[in-house]
């Protein structure tokens, strides 16, 4: 990992992530998100550089007061296996304890990866009734598939839920 550093991402960044995600959401891997999404959601983002060069991105995106999501975990094919992704995921699981949240919800297909960084699958609804009262009015597809919801049944991209408890 040497080289290799995390930060928050800058709107100038949005171009790199695009690019690093592109490959990614052509095999159905990531889900595909407009430009302005990105440029709206920048301050959920971290990315991993080495050097001055953008080789990763990912994002923390927050679903209720105990429970957020890591989103866009990716990293450029020519970095795969240097450490990258294991960098960031950290980087954003630090963010979450920053922000006071116990719970890290992901949906992925690397479940190896999650799972070295203590991510288990969910077994049914991962909260309890009142939280899921109020968190099913949210319009988010990410927070729909987190509740397991009939309407994105199966999953967007046919991938696994799983949850860290910090």
């Amino acid at each position: 990992m040497t080289g290799l550093s995390t930060r928050p991402a800058r709107t100038s960044d949005v171009r790199a992530i695009r690019e690093i995600v592109a490959p990614l959401v052509a095999k159905r891997r990531l889900v595909a998100k407009d430009a302005v999404a990105y440029y709206e959601g920048i301050q959920q983002f971290r990315v991993v550089q080495d050097g001055d060069t953008v080789i990763g991105c990912g994002a923390l995106h927050v679903m209720w007061e105990d429970v957020a999501e890591v989103r866009t975990l990716a990293v450029a094919a020519a970095y795969l296996g240097r450490g990258a992704g294991h960098l960031l995921l950290e980087a954003l699981i630090e963010d979450a304890r920053t922000l006071g949240v116990q719970r890290v919800f992901c949906l992925t297909f690397e479940t190896t990866f999650f799972a070295d960084h203590g991510f288990q699958v969910i077994e049914g609804q991962a909260v309890p009734p009142d939280v899921y009262a109020e968190v099913v009015r949210s319009y988010d597809e990410g927070v729909a598939e987190f509740l397991d919801l009939e309407r994105v049944k199966p999953n967007t991209l046919g991938n696994t839920r799983m949850l860290l408890t910090l």
